[in-house]
């Protein structure tokens, strides 16, 4: 189509320019954001040898590991018994309930997850973060775990019931390592989530619970620096990094038999 090519360049460098600019000056030796004064990596120093920012990455990392494990384990059980389960009433709406919170904006859920606690009266804090993260989490590790046991070949199972492999044997044998590469690219889907999510964390957390893009939220509005330049070309090195590792696990679980 004519001019679809420079349409896609100027959407391109509308998205990824700011990124670029950002990364660049959080090696500026000065505090501008605008102007170049050298090449410095104090900034990185800096961030790194806060206490709160170091606070709020631990937060970070505790938070999206339990949500991690947790909502992969209950994407995985979902994925069983809708994938190589026997067909119940309500599979359909069970399926579709299941993946809703793609669809729902993430500030409902965040309301609706904070009126909930409310009405229990629990207490906000790490762990209310960690079950809000959990549940929001699963739908974007069950993808990847359904699209991968919807391609494996069923045979293989059955071949090992004959050999008289009991269910469970079976499926730690045979189901579980065919299944890996989805359920471990569903796991960093689900990691990746829960280490970026702001939205949710701000509904649900308390002063001591503070996670990493939480803190770098309250920095920015008392003006940008390098050093939260710093802070966030570290967050989106570690993201890129868990990205292509999902992309080639992604892959790998469409294209292996």
């Amino acid at each position: 189509m004519p001019g679809f090519g420079a349409w896609t360049w100027v959407f391109y460098i509308f998205l990824y320019l700011p990124l670029v600019i950002l990364v660049v000056f959080s090696f500026n030796a000065g505090r501008s954001a605008t102007v170049w004064s050298g090449f410095s990596l104090d900034w990185y120093a800096r961030a790194f040898g806060n206490e709160s920012i170091q606070r709020a990455t631990v937060n970070s990392l505790i938070v999206a590991f339990s949500a991690m494990t947790a909502a992969t384990v209950l994407a995985l059980l979902a994925a069983l018994a809708l994938m190589r389960g026997r067909r119940f009433r309500g599979g359909t709406v069970f399926r579709v309930t299941l993946l809703a919170p793609l669809m729902i904006p993430e500030i409902v859920t965040a309301v609706a997850t904070l009126t909930f606690f409310s009405a229990l009266g629990m207490q906000l804090g790490l762990f209310n973060v960690f079950i809000a993260h959990t549940v929001f989490c699963i739908p974007f590790a069950y993808l990847p775990i359904a699209a991968r046991l919807s391609n494996l070949d069923e045979s293989l199972e059955c071949a090992a019931r004959d050999l008289y492999a009991g269910a469970w044997r079976a499926f730690r044998r045979v189901t579980l390592p065919l299944a890996m590469p989805g359920i471990a690219a569903g796991a960093m889907l689900a990691f990746i989530i829960s280490l970026d999510d702001f939205v949710i964390t701000l509904m649900v957390a308390d002063a001591g619970s503070t996670t990493l893009p939480v803190y770098i939220f309250g920095m920015v509005r008392m003006g940008t620096s390098p050093e939260i330049n710093a802070v966030s070309t570290a967050l989106l090195a570690v993201t890129t990094v868990i990205i292509v590792f999902h992309y080639y696990l992604s892959n790998s679980a469409k294209n292996r038999p």
